[in-house]
């Protein structure tokens, strides 16, 4: 008996290393040696680094506080968070299928047949006690890897969820940064729009005060006038957009829209980006991006999926047992005589259900193609948000270069011309003019400094370089009971 079990130990041991379907093999996928868009080296500036976390080289030590808010409390974390713990409990259940199943069982019956069942019978002789107990056991032979590749289908589902977790907290950063960098634009522009309108003011004082005296007309005072509510329409709406970002900050950070008011309506300046982001090669950005590892966990899943249609095809052989005491006396249940047992061997082929079979196998070959297919697509969508960041952020820099030199110029320009207007060298039409300017230039620059940081923000996203890996606070339903 022993030398059987053994041989069958043997035997199972060695054709379990056969599992049918094809093995997984990450797919090679052409990549130039460095970025076409990749920053000059400069020696004298040390670049910020892409691995390390992206909100701190801002120096904003109330963004870094928003972000660590934010990937502690986002629900959108949780909610990723929650789908890995699914993952991962699914993946442990599919774990168990490699081992024995074992049951117990216990019962106790008390029956009474009728008359017609046994004819002749005495009422009370009728009457039957029954009481048993068990242990049953069964196992599948894992003979053609259908359950092996059910553990490495469900090892890539969670290994795919792990990195969504982490393409959330990329999303979810990136997301708090930039609301927070478009309030700080949006209160510089207001400053900016205020000190304009407030300029605007004193001039048009000037000239009622001029057209009080006789020395002005009313079409001086309808023209300064005129531009004075223009610039003034421009501040509600500056308003309005300021108030959504703060909703929009409060609400990443998993609280109520209105519960950072307070805190963010102090303006502040805008944070000061690194003087040089190294993005490193394309496969290190292949290497950090979550959503290429989500894809290549997903075609690894499919691929698995195809060995398990196919070892449909090929019979399921179980292993069952059963040991139990069965007695019409409950005091007699475990007594020699009482003894029961079972040894089975049960194979489960369904040839005649080929045509089925092969149209699973071949619906598993279409998902892995579709797997395939998206995973490259996600490879080159990497490399192409770098490649976009890496040129928008440069031409941005060389964009803000020149619209901090048109504002310094034009508010040169609008003091001489208010000093000129004021000896009576230029008229108001004139000053009016070159005010108008001065406040486009100005709000050109501190919308172009903005939209440079936003820029670094994307390319720090394409980078997906140096994220937390911490998980967000876990909340259950049964917290809440």
């Amino acid at each position: 008996m022993v030398r059987r079990l053994a041989f069958t130990a043997l035997a199972t041991a060695l054709l379990s290393a056969c599992a049918v379907g094809p093995d997984f093999v990450k797919p090679d996928m052409p990549a130039s040696a460095t970025f076409a868009r990749a920053p000059a080296t400069e020696a004298s500036v040390a670049p910020a680094a892409a691995d390390a976390p992206f909100w701190d080289a801002f120096g904003d030590p109330t963004l870094s506080a928003l972000v660590a808010d934010a990937l502690r409390a986002n629900h959108d974390l949780r909610i990723a968070l929650a789908n890995h713990d699914q993952a991962t409990a699914l993946l442990r259940g599919a774990r168990f299928d490699r081992l024995p199943t074992i049951t117990a069982d216990g019962q106790a019956a008390d029956t009474r047949s009728s008359a017609d069942q046994l004819p002749g019978v005495a009422r009370d002789d009728r009457d039957a006690r029954s009481y048993q107990a068990g242990i049953a056991a069964s196992w599948e032979l894992d003979l053609f890897g259908r359950i092996r590749r059910s553990v490495e289908a469900g090892t890539a589902d969670a290994e795919a969820s792990a990195a969504d977790l982490r393409a959330a907290q990329v999303v979810v950063a990136g997301d708090v940064a930039a609301a927070y960098v478009e309030l700080r634009g949006l209160q510089e522009r207001l400053r900016v729009a205020r000190e304009n309108r407030d300029n605007q003011q004193r001039t048009l004082d000037l000239v009622q005060a001029r057209l009080d005296a006789g020395g002005a007309s009313d079409f001086d005072g309808a023209r300064a006038r005129a531009q004075l509510e223009a610039t003034s329409a421009r501040i509600p709406a500056l308003e309005a957009a300021e108030a959504v970002a703060m909703h929009r900050i409060a609400v990443l950070t998993g609280r109520t829209p209105d519960a950072l008011i307070a805190t963010l309506s102090q303006p502040a300046p805008l944070p000061v980006l690194p003087a040089r982001i190294e993005p490193g090669t394309p496969a290190d950005v292949l290497r950090h991006r979550p959503d290429v590892a989500a894809a290549e966990a997903r075609l690894h899943a499919a691929t698995a999926r195809i060995g398990i249609a196919t070892a449909d095809l090929f019979p399921r052989i179980t292993l069952g047992g059963l040991l139990g005491t069965q007695a019409s006396a409950a005091g007699a249940l475990f007594e020699r005589d009482s003894q029961t047992r079972l040894v089975a061997l049960g194979i489960d082929w369904s040839f005649l259900d080929v045509g089925r079979v092969r149209a699973r196998i071949a619906g598993a070959d279409a998902a892995g193609d579709a797997a395939l297919a998206h995973y490259q697509q996600s490879v080159l969508r990497a490399l192409q948000d770098t490649e976009d960041a890496l040129v928008r952020l440069d031409r941005a820099r060389r964009e803000d270069e020149h619209l901090q030199r048109a504002a310094t110029d034009s508010a040169r320009a609008a003091d001489l011309a208010r000093v000129r207007f004021d000896a009576g060298a230029t008229s108001l039409f004139e000053m009016l003019d070159v005010e108008r300017s001065r406040l486009q230039a100005e709000d050109a620059f501190a919308d172009g400094r903005s939209r440079s940081a936003l820029n670094a923000i994307a390319l720090y996203k394409a980078l997906a370089g140096g994220w937390p890996q911490s998980p967000p606070a876990r909340e259950s339903i049964a917290d809440r009971r």
